[in-house]
């Protein structure tokens, strides 16, 4: 039966940036109704950020210590400048923090089965990794090309989950899921007038996102879509902000979420 029982219940933390921190209040609620360290899913998998937080959660990290270093997060600490054909940011900083979160785990030690994304920068392809060096290939799967430098990894130059997946479901059900529930943190699409060059390539970056996050999350049986309204990816010192939406977005799903779980046993 490989990692899934007869029922394959698969979570789905998606990424993007600040925003993905609502994956955080999503494990928050799912903890209050089914109890720590009980959720009622077969495997995790996590895109970018999700791929931290899924990480840090499955080796028996709470949502409420999550929640506390979240509060730590900012873009000073993630910066490092250096030059690189890849990224603006090294990532070591980055690095660092990923190593913190997961305390020398690794694959084999996740009290729930856990899978990331990343993207092969030099072929397109996207990948799933369920083994190999975790804090590496957390920081590839947060790493979006042209911000982060891409992570060299047995010969591949691996970037970002979220180029291809950033609500990786297409990977739960070619794991064999019956059952995905997928939080989608969704993009920063603006309204206003555009005023420049920067701002109008970084709008249709959003545009394209929202879209390709909202097709992947649609597939789901569950989508949690926090509502975050201006909250962008650089939005970190918001943190507590998403994380509540991402509890509120959960609450309103959480009858769903268990009138279909228990339809499985």
């Amino acid at each position: 039966m490989g990692l899934f029982r007869k029922k394959n219940k698969v979570l789905v933390l998606g990424g993007g940036s600040a925003r993905g921190l609502c994956n955080i209040g999503v494990l928050k609620v799912l903890e209050r109704e089914f109890g720590p360290g009980k959720l009622p899913f077969d495997m995790i998998i996590g895109t970018s950020i999700g791929s931290l937080i899924g990480a840090a959660y499955c080796l028996g990290m709470s949502p409420q210590d999550l929640e506390k270093r979240a509060s730590g997060f900012s873009w000073p600490k993630l910066v490092d400048l250096g030059l690189h054909p890849t990224g603006l940011i090294k990532g070591d900083k980055l690095e660092e923090i990923i190593r913190d979160c997961v305390n020398g785990g690794s694959f084999s030690g996740m009290k729930i089965p856990f899978a990331l994304t990343t993207t092969d920068l030099e072929t397109g392809e996207e990948l799933i990794h369920e083994s190999g060096d975790l804090v590496k290939l957390i920081r590839a799967s947060c790493s979006w090309p042209g911000i982060f430098s891409a992570v060299e990894i047995e010969g591949r130059m691996l970037v970002d989950g979220g180029v291809r997946n950033s609500v990786p479901t297409k990977w739960a059900y070619k794991k064999g899921a019956t059952f995905v529930v997928a939080v989608n943190p969704g993009f920063a699409v603006m309204k206003g007038k555009i005023t420049n060059l920067l701002q109008a390539t970084i709008q249709a970056m959003q545009i394209m996102g929202d879209e390709l996050n909202s097709y992947q999350a649609g597939t789901s049986d569950v989508a949690v879509e926090p509502l975050l309204q201006n909250i962008d990816q650089f939005g970190f010192d918001k943190a507590g902000a998403i994380i509540r939406q991402g509890e509120a977005a959960a609450e309103d799903k959480i009858r769903e979420i268990k009138t279909k779980i228990n339809r499985l046993w």
